[in-house]
This record gives structure tokens, C-alpha cells and sequence, in this order.
């Protein structure tokens, strides 16, 4: 009985050793400035998203200049971890919201402010056409890949490009290393109901990904609900909508059925070309652009 009793002791005592080591096991693995900070889950009702940040966020209301030249409302949510014992570098999260909902009056006025004569967007006076007011059409289908556009040509390597989808809203995902410092950013590009979301984070060298950050990003109802569809979500297109759910990453193989209207992107697809959004079907590209 003996044995018996002093067998069941020392494994209860090895097991117990066991679970105590596991949580120093992976603090050391995980250990950075960012996995220090007590990660919040912040939600904005007014720019309809929610995201994991390591602490309150910085808000600021900027202007945003779109792929035509106008000027367009946006706020920037930021986070700054100044680096630690293990991590030289500081690490950065940010979502940067652009709404586009004003885009026809936004574009209209822009029209008729500047010289067409110097500005081919600015020529013309059909509300369908290309260009003049009808360039609000262009300056939103044409905003993910205007803003993807900007990231790209930074000085850095990229090291991962594609389309992928949140929540079955899709856009882009990049990520790269920064030629000053080596540090990493990763970047989702999204666009839903006229808004468009840069979701950024730059970690130090050597530090993990930003899994926390990149994982976390949900879009919101005007209920404040999270959104998710039964099909992909293109920004213009409708869009079929079940309950509040997660489903992120890029979009596996064999996804369902593109939008009406809209093909499925090539596999291994390529940038858009530099500055240019894709035209709406039966359409022209704007000229001189």
C-alpha cells in the first residue's frame, strides 16, 4: 500500500510540476514589449469596427487624399510599445479608417473646383461618365487597391502579397520588412459599407508576429453587432448576411461563388496597377490616369 500511496504522490507531484512549468514556458516564449501589456478589445461605434489593442489607442481625425485628389474624412486609432529588455525596437498598431460614404458630393465638388484643362478627372458633366462627377464611382472601387498601392511601394521587401477575406469581406493582405530597421509590418485592407480600413502593425526584429492584433478585427452593424456574410463581400455589390461570427485569414481554396458581376481573383494574382482601382463593368478607365 505503501508503494501504491508514494506512486500516486509522486506522479500527482511530477503532473503539478508539469502544469506549473507550462505557463513560464510559454510567457518566455511569447515574451515582448507587446505580450507585456494588458491587450484590451476596443470597439468603435462611429467608424463600425472593433479590434485587440495593447492598451487604449490614440485617436486622431486626419484628411485622406483619395486616387482622384479629393480630400476625404479619416481617423487613425494607434498604439506605440516603446521597446524592452528584449526587443530594441518600438512596435506600432494602427487602424486607419477612411469614410467614403460622401464620396459623390466629396467627388462633385472636387470637379468643380479644379482645372480640367489640367486635371483630366475634372473634365466632363455626366453623373455615369468617368470623369467629373461621375469620378466618385472610380474613387471608391478604386480605394483598396490605391491603398494598397501606398504600402508597396515603401521601403521595404515584401515578403507576402494577396487577396484574402475577414469575415468574408474581402481585400488585401501584406506583409513586409523594413529596409531601415528590419522590423516587420503586416497590413489588412478591407472595405465594407463605403469605408475603408488599413489594419497595421509593426513589430522590432526578431520580435513575434502580431497575432493577437491581426486576428482580431471585426466589422460592426450600426447596431453595433459583428457582420458576416454566407458569400463574399465586395464593397457596392449586396451581399447576403447571417449573424455575428469570426471566420478570417485568406479565403481557402474552392470559395464559394464570387459576387454577381465579379470574377474570382486569379490565383497568385498580382498588384493592381500603380494608382489604378479596377472600373466597374461596361465601363472605361478614367483617362490620363
Amino acid at each position: 500500500m505503501a508503494v501504491g500511496v508514494s506512486t500516486r504522490l509522486v506522479v500527482g507531484d511530477t503532473l503539478m510540476r508539469l502544469i506549473r512549468l507550462i505557463p513560464a514556458v510559454f510567457i518566455v516564449l511569447m515574451s515582448g514589449p507587446a505580450f507585456a501589456q494588458e491587450w484590451i478589445d476596443y470597439t468603435s461605434r462611429v467608424d463600425m469596427f472593433s479590434v485587440n489593442f495593447p492598451s487604449e489607442p490614440k485617436v486622431q481625425d486626419i484628411p485622406y487624399t483619395s486616387l482622384f485628389g479629393a480630400t476625404f474624412p479619416a481617423r487613425v486609432y494607434s498604439v506605440e510599445v516603446p521597446p524592452s529588455r528584449y526587443y530594441k525596437g518600438t512596435s506600432r498598431y494602427s487602424v486607419t479608417v477612411v469614410d467614403y460614404t460622401d464620396a459623390r458630393r466629396i467627388d462633385t465638388e472636387r470637379a468643380k473646383r479644379c482645372n480640367p484643362d489640367a486635371q483630366s478627372s475634372c473634365a466632363g458633366t455626366d453623373d455615369d461618365g468617368a470623369q467629373g462627377p461621375g469620378g466618385y464611382k472610380y474613387d471608391v472601387r478604386g480605394a483598396i487597391d490605391f491603398a494598397t498601392e501606398k504600402i508597396l511601394i515603401r521601403d521595404a521587401k515584401v515578403t507576402q502579397f494577396g487577396w484574402a477575406v475577414k469575415d468574408l469581406i474581402e481585400g488585401h493582405e501584406i506583409q513586409l520588412t523594413n529596409n531601415a530597421d528590419r522590423s516587420r509590418t503586416f497590413v489588412a485592407i478591407h472595405m465594407h459599407q463605403d469605408r475603408l480600413y488599413v489594419f497595421e502593425a509593426t513589430v522590432p526584429a526578431g520580435a513575434p508576429e502580431p497575432g493577437i492584433f491581426q486576428q482580431s478585427p471585426r466589422f460592426l452593424d450600426k447596431e453595433g453587432r459583428s457582420v458576416r456574410y454566407t458569400s463574399i463581400y465586395t464593397n457596392g455589390f449586396p451581399a447576403t448576411r447571417t449573424g455575428g461570427g469570426r471566420g478570417q485569414g485568406a479565403a481557402p481554396q474552392g470559395q464559394g461563388a464570387a459576387p454577381q458581376g465579379q470574377g474570382a481573383a486569379p490565383q497568385g494574382q498580382g498588384a493592381a496597377p500603380r494608382g489604378q482601382g479596377a472600373a466597374p463593368q461596361g465601363q472605361a478607365p478614367p483617362a490620363g490616369r
